[in-house]
């Protein structure tokens, strides 16, 4: 699935930040039925990491209430320069990777 990040490409050392993201995901609840009366499984992203230079800044536990395409949106310190490692989890298998540099001045 795909996923739109957003992370300043500069930043002041001590700068607080704001990082965005968005990915491309269904997120089926597992509480409606299909038209034939059967139950349609849950298929929900349910964990996401945000890791800068390794060190987790960033974790959120989801649930089958969020929105399809999951949007998130949080604040960090740019402290150097390096990178953003960005992890959704969920149901089936599902797994998915983005990565974004910043460069700290």
């Amino acid at each position: 699935m795909a996923a739109l990040i957003n992370v300043p490409t500069k930043a002041k050392r001590g700068e607080i930040i704001e990082i965005r993201t968005l990915t491309s995901h269904i997120m089926e609840t597992g509480f409606r039925h299909a038209a034939a009366g059967d139950l349609v499984p849950r298929d929900i992203i349910t964990s996401f990491t945000c890791r800068y230079n390794g060190s987790e800044v960033f974790r959120a536990d989801l649930f089958p209430a969020i929105a399809a395409n999951p949007y998130l949106s949080f604040f960090t310190v740019a402290k150097e320069s390096g990178k953003f490692e960005f992890e959704w989890i969920g149901d089936n298998g599902y797994a998915s990777t983005a990565s974004a540099s910043i460069t700290v001045e």
